[in-house]
């Protein structure tokens, strides 16, 4: 490999991360959308949407990412905003915190749009983390949120939104990349 002076030069990636209305991607529907591309020469492009799910969100759902039926009545729908998405992402890894949800969730919110499913490369921030700090108690984004005391870079971040969550999984990324990187001889 060579010599890599900063972890995003092993890029570009695309860290995203969606809220829904549930558990199933079959079954349930997209509400949000967040995005962060981080380019080779460190450039970072931010992408943050409502989705309209077409379907009532549950209250219980609801508790959790605090969207409400309101919030999302005017949101754009799935379409729009995957269309965006995909054009982010072009040419980039998606990375996502518990990839196989937010995958799962993503490429059947693409097909049932007619959109193309994503085909690139893709990573999971939890087995990055877990190949960096081996036998850390949890590795759920909120407890690796405490551990490393991940700051909120942008103003009004909140837990369990899509936008707060990249932004905490973008510096996880920095922090496990920068360890590995350590740990194989090269750069920070």
């Amino acid at each position: 490999m060579a010599e890599v002076s900063n972890w995003y030069e092993l890029g570009p990636f695309t860290v995203f991360d969606v809220e829904t209305t549930g558990m199933s991607p079959v079954n349930d529907r997209i509400v949000e959308l967040a995005a962060v591309r981080v380019d080779r020469d460190g450039e970072i492009t931010r992408f943050e949407s409502l989705v309209n799910p077409s379907c009532s969100i549950p209250p219980q759902v609801s508790r959790v990412h605090r969207i409400t039926d309101d919030m999302v009545i005017d949101a754009p729908k799935f379409s729009d905003v995957g269309y965006q998405f995909l054009e982010l992402a072009k040419d980039s890894t998606l990375v996502a915190h518990n990839a196989r949800f937010d995958l799962g969730f993503l490429q059947e919110s693409l097909s049932r749009s007619g959109l193309p499913l994503w085909q690139g490369k893709t990573m999971d921030s939890i087995r990055l983390m877990k190949q960096a700090y081996a036998g850390l108690p949890s590795y759920s984004l909120q407890s690796l949120r405490r551990t490393f005391q991940l700051e909120d870079l942008r103003e009004g971040l909140q837990a369990h939104r899509a936008g707060a969550d990249v932004e905490w999984t973008v510096q996880l990324l920095q922090i496990a990349f920068t360890e590995l990187l350590k740990k194989v001889g090269g750069s920070s």
